[in-house]
């Protein structure tokens, strides 16, 4: 399936999006208003969602909404009242695109601290866990919802160093497959993962200081994908954990 939007694809629907502050999620955001979403902006704190908010104003798309919500530090009573909040404010929730990862260093196994494991977990399993089941009976309420899940390669392979966040993404598959198969045919929620591929982020910096940055695509140049997904183009997918290959999404394969 290519990566030929139909104008203004996202027209009239809700899709929060977590992680907007920078980076992929930024790039989702952006994207998503551009083809017509009223976008729910997700990340720590109100204020840093600002500029991003601003920007979406200036380029005339529709009003975005600012819901904070720290994925480290909240618990089940913040996600319901997120989810009672998006409730109050558009009475459905039509798209929900997981883009907020962290990852702290590479370390070998032996050495991998107990406490970090466990906050990479949370903030990039748990919570996404968490905020999904919260916000389901407003993905209910939709006449044609969809879940975006961000996967990575090491997700579906792992690789020697990336330690729980590695373990984190072979728990999202497992999240996206069960979730899929319990809403196959009992509702209109779809519900996919996608592995955008390396791309030139905050997150890939910080692990790879040395790298050069500039070999890597920008986030803008695979969140198309995202709207895809999100959108009418996307009802062929369900269950499925996706990657992108010369613009088009193909299903993931280990050897990839």
């Amino acid at each position: 399936m290519f990566n030929s939007l139909s104008p203004q694809s996202l027209q009239d629907r809700v899709i929060l999006v977590t992680g907007a502050l920078e980076g992929l999620g930024r790039a989702v955001t952006l994207a998503c208003a551009a083809e017509g979403a009223s976008v729910i902006l997700s990340s720590f704190q109100e204020k840093d969602l600002e500029p991003v908010y601003d920007q979406i104003i200036e380029r005339g798309y529709p009003e975005p909404a600012i819901l904070p919500l720290d994925l480290e530090q909240a618990g089940e009573a913040e996600y319901i009242a997120a989810a009672d909040r998006i409730g109050e404010a558009f009475g459905r929730l039509d798209g929900l695109a997981q883009c907020a990862a962290f990852a702290p260093y590479l370390s070998r196994i032996d050495d991998y601290d107990v406490s970090e494991w466990e906050r990479v977990l949370k903030i990039n399993l748990t919570a996404p866990f968490t905020l999904i089941q919260a916000c389901l009976p407003l993905l209910r309420l939709s006449e044609d919802a969809a879940i975006v899940l961000t996967s990575d390669r090491v997700g579906h392979k792992g690789l020697a160093y990336w330690g729980a966040y590695a373990a984190a993404k072979f728990g999202t598959e497992g999240l996206m497959q069960v979730l899929a198969d319990e809403l196959r045919g009992s509702s209109r929620i779809r519900v996919n993962s996608l592995d955008p591929g390396i791309l030139r982020t905050a997150l890939r910096a910080n692990l790879y200081p040395g790298e050069d940055p500039s070999h890597h695509p920008l986030p803008e140049t695979v969140a198309w994908a995202y709207v895809q997904l999100l959108g009418p183009e996307g009802r062929g997918f369900m269950g499925q954990a996706l990657r992108i290959e010369q613009d088009r999404l193909v299903p993931w394969t280990a050897c990839s």
